[in-house]
């Protein structure tokens, strides 16, 4: 564990969070769990807020925001955009944070909203990771780096994020990159702010935020990547639909009724 909770500022609230989720209306991976499936399992293990953070694409449904109020979640817009190949988690933007093209993009839309730019998993050895290039070129664009559920007692990418945070004065914030529910809880942050998204996002830009988080054994994490391994990703038919249309109205589940 990094860290438990924030100090300091006793004004606040303390918010437990995750800023970087995956759900079934992903329109790259192929996930179980619906947005409806995560805020419930949220509120077992006491979340204060979420971002739902699909590739590409940001939910704007307003009957998922109605259900988490109603069960006493913050339902963060969010979104992992792709970019130049890279993937940049956006929280808290305007639906066109979907579609920027580049970082000088982000940076424009950042100027114009109280949104926060989130760099996911950023030293890992994937493809899509940002690397310490484009780290250091940007620097100043990111306002938090993540500290990802993805690390065993082993094997720990995540610590190279954190010195590059402390290097630089930025926050380190804990995410489940949850591509599975059983990821949720594991690795978090807490936030010292108001149950307001807006508040969140200014509180985590001053440093108001730690990072709870453990290892994963072995054995979890091995059924976590192989099932992300074994339901794969969308065809590139489908991914070229979920480019062209509007994602689908969601249906609100009816009380009582379980899928």
């Amino acid at each position: 564990m990094l860290s438990s909770e924030p100090g300091g500022d006793n004004r606040h609230a303390v918010l437990k969070i995750d800023f970087h989720t995956h759900t079934s209306e992903d329109p790259v991976d192929r996930i179980i769990h619906s947005t409806y499936g995560l805020i419930d399992r949220a509120v077992e293990l006491g979340f204060n807020a979420l971002a739902v953070t699909l590739h590409d694409h940001q939910l704007g449904d307003q009957c998922l925001r109605d259900y988490a109020r109603e069960r006493g979640i913050v339902l963060l817009p969010g979104v992992e955009r792709t970019i130049a190949g890279k993937h940049v988690v956006l929280v808290n933007f305007p639906a066109e944070a979907a579609r920027v093209r580049s970082l000088d993009e982000v940076r424009r839309l950042k100027a114009r909203a109280n949104g926060l730019v989130i760099a996911p998993h950023p030293f890992f050895p994937g493809a899509s990771c940002l690397g310490r290039a484009l780290m250091d070129r940007h620097a100043g664009l990111f306002d938090a780096v993540e500290w990802s559920y993805f690390w065993t007692q082993g094997a720990n990418f995540n610590a190279r994020a954190r010195r590059w945070a402390e290097e630089r004065g930025k926050p380190l914030v804990g995410n489940s990159d949850l591509h599975n529910l059983r990821q949720l809880g594991r690795t978090c942050s807490w936030v010292a702010a108001e149950p307001d998204a807006e508040a969140i996002c200014e509180a985590v830009r001053a440093g108001r935020v730690r990072v709870q988080t453990e290892p994963v054994p072995v054995w979890e994490l091995a059924q976590v990547l192989g099932g992300m391994a074994w339901r794969g990703r969308r065809s590139a038919d489908q991914l070229q639909v979920a480019r062209e249309e509007p994602h689908p109205q969601l249906v609100r589940p009816l009380p009582g009724v379980v899928d």
